[in-house]
């Protein structure tokens, strides 16, 4: 009978020991699977695809439809959608602010204006670039200084340069042996010169009541060692040298070397009279360039050149235009937004859009690129590279809007000579103050 009952214990035992391991064995089996399946996702997190959004204004060429393309070839598994916005400026602008004023995450990487950089990092927009910058070791010494300034506000990067372009003095290479190094030169040249080959203006520049006014303005003032705002914030514009600047400014719109009609003048009308071989010398921006070898527009084809634009005491100083590209801070992907943005503004994605649209470089190794300076004569030109160098932004500051109005009412009253260059200056200073502390 004890035999028995030591055989039946023994066999429980068994029994017990049997299930214990094969719990034990499942249980180990699905901790096992467990660690699989975190894996997993961990290797699934990063083949995941996704997908940013870039806003930048109608682009004709099919320049940027390269640039994504050749992005997404490298970065398999991050997509770019384009969202297409107005070309004007202003509409693109009023457009940014709806969007990002109600802290939307549907734009991710944006294209932007020059001027815009200082206003929209001050209003909480856009996304610190430093830290990017600094983990990837970017060598921001190969952009144009003058690009890299313009998205800089209060000591942090918040936007690079893509691509920018500066007022450049075009002249008749058929007329014209060497083109003025001063104001004064091209003053007494634009007199000799006028008439000659059927021109009949010496000089032509934009001196509309409009943003125009304000580059041309900005030009003249910094050619004599004026500023308009310090990097502080601080109204500086009150000095010897801006009003040396202004009455230059003023002495030339009123000569006879210009039209008497040149406080009319915008881009378009002086590509117009250009093209037709009416002056010897205008202030332009590059883009007027292709515009003069169309053979349907162009009466001076072949005979133009270009230059940095004439100096005053403090050397010759062209304003910056064009366009930079930041990250929103609202993006829901700022790595991959990083991504992106580093290398539309890189040597690759810069060469695309100046080999397919013309676009100039702010990478500046690429002046060197043979494929690039044949997508442009001004590309291969030393004195259009030499006058990029040279250009700067107009005043960085967050109410730039109200500023430029500012700047665009008083110029323009000097220019006609309702007050002086002194006067000017001094009503710019006392409302530029009230504006920057309000």
């Amino acid at each position: 009978m004890k035999r028995v009952l030591f055989r039946s214990i023994i066999l429980v035992s068994l029994v017990l020991l049997i299930a214990c391991s094969d719990q034990e064995n499942t249980s180990t089996n699905q901790k096992d699977d467990d660690s699989n399946t975190n894996n997993n996702e961990l290797d699934n997190a990063d083949d995941n695809e996704v997908t940013i959004v870039f806003g930048s204004g109608k682009d004709e060429t099919g320049a940027t439809d390269s640039l994504i393309k050749a992005f997404e070839e490298e970065h398999e598994n991050i997509k770019v959608e384009v969202r297409e916005f107005p070309n004007n400026s202003d509409q693109q602008h009023d457009q940014y602010v709806t969007i990002f004023s109600s802290e939307s995450s549907e734009i991710d990487v944006i294209n932007m204006d020059v001027i815009w950089p200082a206003e929209f990092s001050e209003a909480g927009y856009l996304l610190s670039l430093d830290r990017f910058i600094e983990d990837d070791e970017l060598d921001v010494e190969n952009y144009l200084a003058g690009g890299m300034d313009a998205g800089n506000y209060n000591l942090q990067q918040w936007a690079l340069p893509r691509y920018l372009n500066s007022g450049l003095l075009y002249y008749r290479s058929d007329i014209v042996e060497t083109p003025p190094e001063t104001w004064d030169e091209l003053i007494e040249m634009s007199t000799e010169l006028q008439g000659e080959k059927d021109t009949k203006f010496g000089y032509i520049m934009q001196a509309l009541q409009y943003e125009g006014l304000v580059a041309n303005f900005n030009e003249f003032i910094e050619s004599y060692g004026g500023k308009i705002i310090d990097e502080d914030n601080n109204i500086i514009i009150n000095s010897p040298e801006t009003i040396k600047g202004l009455e230059k400014m003023i002495e030339i719109v009123n000569s006879d070397i210009v039209p008497s009609n040149v406080t009319t003048f915008n881009e378009p009308e002086t590509i117009s009279e250009y093209a037709q071989g009416s002056s010897v010398f205008a202030r332009q921006w590059p883009a007027m360039y292709a515009n003069l070898q169309k053979e349907d527009e162009s009466n001076v084809i072949g005979k133009v050149d270009v230059s940095p634009l004439p100096a005053g005491d403090s050397g010759s100083r062209a304003t910056l235009g064009g366009w930079l590209g930041g990250i929103s801070k609202f993006s829901e992907h700022p790595r991959e937004a990083w991504e992106f943005l580093k290398f539309i503004t890189g040597p690759e994605g810069q060469k695309i859009m100046a080999v397919e649209a013309t676009q100039t470089p702010t990478y500046l190794p690429l002046f060197d690129d043979e494929e690039v300076q044949k997508a442009s004569p001004l590309f291969a030109n030393k004195d259009f590279v030499e006058g990029l160098k040279s250009a700067s932004p107009r005043p960085v500051t967050p109410k730039y809007a109200e500023v430029s109005d500012v700047i665009q009412i008083e110029v323009s009253r000097a220019l006609a000579e309702e007050i002086t260059a002194e006067e000017a200056i001094s009503n710019m200073e006392e409302k530029l103050i009230d504006i920057v502390n309000d």
